[in-house]
C-alpha cells in the first residue's frame, strides 16, 4: 500500500553521506522533530534528475528554508559512495543525501517502479513529499516519464 497525507514515515535504516564518510541513519530518528523536505529520484547522475530534480532544490534551498523547513533530503536507490559523488559534483552541499541502497525506504512507502527496462532494476519513483516530525503533510508522486509535482517549485507553492 502507498503512503498517504497523514500517515507517519516507516522506520528503517538509510545510509547519510556525510564528509566523514556513510553513516547509519533510522528513518524515525532522522525525520523526527523537524520540518524536512524529502525528493526521490530514480538514480544519482540520470538526465532530468542531474539536470533539473537536484540543481532545483539546490537553487531553492534558500526560499524553502525561508518557508520553515529545516533540512532538504534526496534519496534513491544508490549506494551512499554514488550519492556522495553526485553530491560533490552538483555542489549540493544544501542537500542531504540519504542512501536507500536496497530499496528498503521505498518498498515500505509503497513508491518503488521497475527500471529493468533501462538495466536499473527495481528503483524509487521520482516523488516529493513534506515531512513534519516524521508525518507526511504533503506527497507528490511524478507519473511515469513526467519530471512537475516532485520539484522544488512546486514543492514550494505547497508551503
Amino acid at each position: 500500500m502507498t503512503i498517504q497525507v497523514g500517515d507517519k514515515l516507516p522506520d528503517v535504516t538509510l545510509v547519510k553521506v556525510t564528509a566523514d564518510g556513510p553513516e547509519k541513519v533510522q528513518s524515525a530518528d532522522y525525520f523526527a522533530g523537524r520540518k524536512v523536505a524529502l525528493f526521490s529520484v530514480p538514480g544519482a547522475f540520470t538526465p532530468t534528475c542531474s539536470a533539473k530534480h537536484l540543481p532545483g532544490y539546490v537553487e531553492k534551498a534558500d526560499e524553502l528554508r525561508a518557508k520553515g523547513v529545516d533540512e532538504i533530503a534526496c534519496t534513491a536507490v544508490n549506494d551512499a559512495f554514488v550519492l556522495g559523488a553526485w553530491s560533490k559534483g552538483a555542489g549540493s552541499s544544501d542537500v542531504s543525501m540519504l542512501s536507500d541502497g536496497n530499496g528498503d525506504f521505498v518498498e515500505a512507502l509503497g513508491l518503488t517502479m521497475d527500471g529493468s527496462g533501462f538495466g536499473m532494476g527495481r528503483r524509487g519513483q521520482r516523488f516529493s513529499m513534506l515531512v513534519d516530525d516524521g508525518v507526511v503533510k504533503q506527497l507528490n508522486v511524478e507519473q511515469p516519464g513526467d519530471f512537475k509535482v516532485s520539484s522544488a517549485d512546486h514543492m514550494l507553492g505547497q508551503l
